[in-house]
């Protein structure tokens, strides 16, 4: 079985080689087939984070979602303590960069909010098995968070994101669903 050291390293190498324009397309096509999903339509509250190139785009997520009236949020990390909390984002001037470049809401312009009012996140990743499991950047912050969470969960991937398999840990908690540019894994 494939080291997840090594699965990242490929991964985020061949993630890094994909062109603007694919990359657009292929975010766009996406966004479009989580639109359509009935987790999206029904949720009043998105968790998101603030994608940085190459992971699937959401800033036009984003926009969708306040578009049609939902409430944002988006993660802030405390490296201290290891946790996240997420916060309502209703501008893009609400973030500040932070560690790594990595972009994250303001405290102060921002209201905290509590795991059982989002009703669906949208967890991010590098690499997906169709069992729904996830190979994260490895901090952590997702797995520790999912813990608490009893909402709906998705994960955004390009279809060359899907894995056939990867070491499993007992704390490693599944999406419901993977949403790529290509199809829709239901795995709950």
């Amino acid at each position: 079985m494939i080291d997840k050291n090594v699965l990242r390293t490929q991964l985020k190498e061949m993630l890094s080689k994909l062109s603007k324009p694919l990359y657009e397309d292929l975010s766009n096509q996406i966004a479009t087939n989580l639109f359509d999903d009935e987790d999206w339509k029904q949720a009043k509250v998105i968790g998101i984070t603030i994608s940085k190139f190459p992971e699937v785009d959401t800033y036009r997520i984003i926009r969708k979602a306040w578009e049609q009236g939902k409430l944002v949020a988006v993660p802030k990390c405390y490296p201290k303590e290891k946790k996240m909390s997420f916060r309502t984002l209703s501008e893009f001037s609400q973030l500040e960069s932070v560690f790594y470049g990595l972009l994250e809401p303001i405290e102060e312009k921002t209201m905290l909010m509590n795991h059982d009012q989002i009703d669906l996140l949208i967890v991010p990743g590098l690499a997906y098995t169709i069992e729904g499991f996830r190979l994260g950047f490895g901090g952590g912050y997702y797995d520790r968070y999912l813990k608490g969470y009893s909402g709906k969960t998705v994960s955004l991937a390009f279809q060359s994101q899907i894995v056939p398999q990867f070491k499993v840990e007992d704390h490693d908690i599944p999406v419901e669903k993977i949403i790529t540019n290509e199809k829709v894994f239901v795995v709950k």
